[in-house]
């Protein structure tokens, strides 16, 4: 008798079955997997940190902006102080009109004593 063989159907493809690592390599990925934990953490922390500084700097910044407004105030203070201070060493309006009234008093005066003197030529004429 001749054997004839069976023809065998062709096999599909296999599906993605799982398969077993050895211990060893297993080992090794849970290590990466972990030490890849800790970098992320260690990156989330600085992320927080470099976050945490950014808000530190702008605040430094309007606090040095605040005192450069408050030196500029302090100076215009100063300045405005001391021409309070020059002006207040100036005359009064009472002081001007009694000086007006003084002045206006003695010319009318020392014209009628010139006048009364004969000393026109004194007084020059336009």
């Amino acid at each position: 008798m001749s054997a004839v063989p069976a023809q065998v159907p062709p096999a599909a493809a296999p599906a993605a079955q799982p398969v077993a690592l050895p211990t060893q390599v297993a080992d090794q990925l849970a290590r990466i997997e972990d030490k890849a934990s800790r970098i992320e953490d260690k990156y989330a922390r600085s992320e927080a940190l470099l976050a945490r500084v950014e808000d530190r700097v702008e605040a430094a910044g309007a606090r040095m902006n605040e005192a450069a407004r408050q030196s500029d105030l302090a100076a215009l203070r100063n300045e405005v102080r001391a021409i309070a201070e020059r002006t207040r060493r100036l005359p009064g309006a009472g002081a001007l009109i009694v000086t007006a009234l003084v002045t206006a008093v003695l010319t009318v005066a020392l014209t009628l004593v010139a006048q009364r003197l004969n000393l026109q030529g004194l007084i020059p004429l336009r």
